[in-house]
């Protein structure tokens, strides 16, 4: 396929009002196509009522299976959670209880059922799936994603693989250094697209999270490889909402959707630009 075809996609969605005001400003005036929505974020409902005042912004599920609160009671997780009814923040130990643990893998199953479900529930038509860090990479997780997501309708899901070339086509001196996660990406892929769905060709977003500036977007997207490409990232009004992550540049990230640079360049691209739903088959 020599046709570039674009997501640019907003995770975090329902995070915060902060980020749900800058998506909403991105999509309406800036190239952001796309938001994955945490069904369990605190400011789920308010990012809902924005999503349906814009119904050209294709939404999907942003898993939320560490970092934050279940969907379900926390009694009923108690090998995924800790005393405060959290997720557990060790994502290499939770990760373990997952795979070998036959009563977490059960619990694993009721809580993505349950944001699936939630997803459902608002009306949104579902565009795609991913997980807040990337969780989805875990086999367990990503095949009760596959299993479970096709009762949702599930048609799209990404698989982070980021190609080294566009990057330093952007930047010189990006680092060359492999992603120790990209064999569990190709897995994921591989499975997902076996079970019929969508998945990008590359995903842009992962060395520079948090820092997607106006530069390296406008970059991106003027090097684009054939196929179809998501460039994700994390724009918010401002940085002082609960659970921002230290360094994240949320400001610049929705100043560089917003840039008359960026558009310019996704016009000269050619690119097409929309949701998974637009691209499926």
């Amino acid at each position: 396929m020599n046709e570039r075809q674009l997501v640019v996609t907003a995770d975090d969605f329902g995070a915060s009002e902060a980020v749900n005001a800058a998506v909403e400003t991105a999509h309406r005036d800036g190239v952001l196509s796309a938001a994955s929505l945490m069904v369990t974020g605190p400011a789920a409902a308010d990012a809902v009522d924005r999503a349906r005042r814009h119904p050209t912004l294709r939404v999907g599920l942003h898993l939320v299976l560490v970092d934050g609160r279940p969907r379900l009671p926390a009694e009923r997780v108690p090998h995924l959670t800790g005393a405060d009814g959290a997720f557990r923040r060790n994502m290499a130990a939770s990760g373990a209880t997952m795979f070998f643990h036959p009563m977490a893998r059960r619990e694993l199953a009721a809580e993505i059922e349950a944001q699936f479900a939630a997803f459902a529930a608002t009306g949104l038509p579902l565009d795609h799936v991913n997980a807040h860090k990337h969780f989805h990479l875990h086999p367990t997780i990503g095949g009760l994603i596959l299993k479970i997501g096709a009762r949702f309708g599930l048609r799209a899901m990404r698989a982070p693989l980021e190609p080294a070339g566009p990057l330093k086509a952007v930047e010189s001196d990006a680092p060359a250094r492999g992603d120790p996660a990209a064999p569990f990406a190709h897995i994921l892929r591989a499975r997902a697209r076996r079970a019929g769905l969508l998945v990008p060709d590359q995903v842009f977003g992962l060395r520079w999270s948090g820092a997607v500036t106006e530069p390296r977007l406008a970059g991106l997207v003027r090097v684009l490889p054939p196929g179809l490409s998501e460039i994700y990232l994390h724009p918010a009004t401002n940085a002082d909402f609960e659970g921002a992550a230290p360094g994240y540049q949320y400001t610049r990230e929705l100043a560089a959707l917003t840039a008359p640079e960026v558009a310019q360049a996704l016009s000269v691209s050619g690119a097409r630009l929309g949701g998974f739903a637009d691209f499926a088959p």
